[in-house]
């Protein structure tokens, strides 16, 4: 039953509000309810699965696997299922506030419970070919979110967005036809043991065009556009949980691909992987030091810290996955905290142009401290998580004698301080550009009752971040319990 919950309780709570589409306040009582339900039940889940060392398995249909559909919770999916349950309820919860929140229509919160849904099951999938389902299940509420605004701009966004994804999503069903073809098999598990019994040389293309559909879902070098040019069209509630979530279900599928599934690939494949990687940082951070705009800025960002995460796979050992998942768990939350301080930002100086606000620190003592926590984190300053983050990646990096791939991504963290610098200066600490103090500093130094959901959810997602950096050995020896359930599950 907890397995199934983990999508089965967000499908429920998106029919539910549709079903209550015209009564508003029933509509996002349930939606607030069933996204509290789906975070207690992936707890428990998680819990379940910690406590023991078991992985959950269930098949669909009275179908042992490898032939039926099969679904398996592990440390590494259950946790990536608890952090996609935290980031859906802190969603609904900034969407109470006025700091740019989403137009909410008949159809918005089942959109965002599908969503849901589509990511925790291909979190828990065991089986490529229900991964592809609920990719496009993902992809179909994506495109309806970012429509959402029935705007020119949120026109041009959704089709460069649609584009893209469906090349990545074509390729991903070519890959999946190859596979099956070649092994008839597509459990994960029975993929495995055909894996061993499969000469290298043959079974590799076939691998590569399935991670080249995952890389174009992480946003990774060189097919990366469709998420700077599409993003910043999105409200902050919604453009965080893209940001937090959606680029690290392409990331898992290439860590749960190397890590647990196809496990003798030759060494070849990992160095092109891990210059791909750093390709993805270098690009990122230029584009995010390259523009004004703070969505864009953030949104560039998402592209280089996937790198980083791309290149801890890339490295090929225990240690190397292990820091993936610390990696990856800890971007989700900071990316999406930046994202909802942008709204904040938004809804006190009417922009998110840098060019165009400043010297709102008066007026938003609180929001300044706050932006600290994430946009340090994010460039890797200690005793923050993404300080721990980054040694993990950077010391096995150093470790294997990846010295030019090391150095690329201690480059790439000091590029990243210069735009969170930007960020900060431009935003807080600037004289306003057309006034010498902000027209908030007086009535405003507190905040207001209508953005109190926000402000909750801000604190609450830098504390849980405060938390990961002062206590960080919690977090790294589950990442290495789950990396060793992968590597001694048959």
């Amino acid at each position: 039953m907890l397995l199934t919950s983990v999508f089965v309780i967000p499908l429920a709570t998106a029919f539910l509000t549709l079903i209550l589409s015209h009564q508003a306040r029933w509509q996002t009582a349930l939606s607030l309810f069933g996204g509290l339900c789906f975070l207690i039940f992936s707890l428990m889940l998680l819990y379940q699965v910690d406590s023991g060392s078991e992985v959950i398995r269930l098949s669909f249909g009275n179908w042992e696997a490898p032939f039926g559909i099969e679904f398996a919770a592990d440390r590494l999916s259950a946790s990536m299922v608890v952090i996609t349950a935290l980031m859906g309820l802190a969603t609904l919860i900034y969407q109470l506030s006025s700091a740019d929140p989403a137009p909410t229509g008949t159809t918005w919160h089942a959109l965002i419970h599908g969503l849901l849904a589509g990511v925790s099951a291909a979190f828990v999938t065991a089986d490529l070919f229900n991964l592809y389902v609920w990719f496009e299940v993902m992809l179909i509420c994506s495109l309806g979110l970012l429509a959402y605004g029935s705007s020119l701009r949120h026109a041009e966004a959704t089709l460069k967005y649609f584009v893209l994804n469906v090349i990545g999503t074509l390729t991903f069903l070519a890959a999946v036809a190859l596979i099956y073809a070649q092994t008839g098999h597509l459990n994960y598990g029975a993929l495995s043991i055909a894996s061993q019994h499969t000469s290298p040389a043959s079974f590799t293309p076939v691998v590569a065009l399935l991670l080249v559909a995952f890389l174009i879902k992480a946003g990774a070098f060189p097919l990366f556009a469709w998420l700077p040019a599409s993003y910043h069209t999105l409200p902050a509630p919604v453009l965080a949980l893209f940001a937090g979530l959606l680029t690290k279900v392409g990331a898992y599928a290439v860590l749960r691909m190397l890590s647990d599934v196809f496990t003798n690939l030759p060494e070849v494949f990992y160095q092109m992987l891990g210059w791909l990687a750093v390709m993805t940082m270098l690009v990122g951070v230029l584009g995010a030091a390259y523009h004004w705009d703070i969505r864009r800025i953030l949104a560039f960002h998402i592209i280089s810290q996937i790198g980083y995460i791309l290149l801890a796979v890339a490295l090929g050992t225990s240690a190397g996955y292990a820091a993936s998942i610390f990696y990856i768990l800890h971007h989700i939350i900071i990316k999406a905290n930046l994202f909802l301080i942008a709204g904040v930002i938004y809804k006190t100086a009417g922009s998110y142009d840098l060019r165009k606000i400043g010297a709102i620190s008066g007026a938003r003592p609180l929001l300044a401290l706050l932006f600290l926590v994430p946009a340090l984190s994010l460039v890797g300053i200690p005793p923050l998580s993404g300080f721990w983050a980054k040694v993990l990646v950077i010391r096995e990096a150093f470790s294997l004698q990846y010295y030019a791939w090391a150095g690329i991504a201690l480059v790439v963290g000091a590029l990243t301080l210069y735009s969170m610098m930007k960020i900060g200066m431009e935003t807080f600490w600037k004289p306003h550009p057309t006034r010498s103090q902000p027209e908030h500093t007086i009535t405003m130094v507190r905040p207001a009752l209508d953005l109190l959901p926000a402000y909750a959810v801000i604190i609450g997602l830098a504390t849980l971040t405060l938390w990961i950096g002062l206590w960080p050995e919690t977090l790294i020896q589950f990442s290495q319990r789950a990396i060793e359930q992968l590597v001694q599950t048959p």
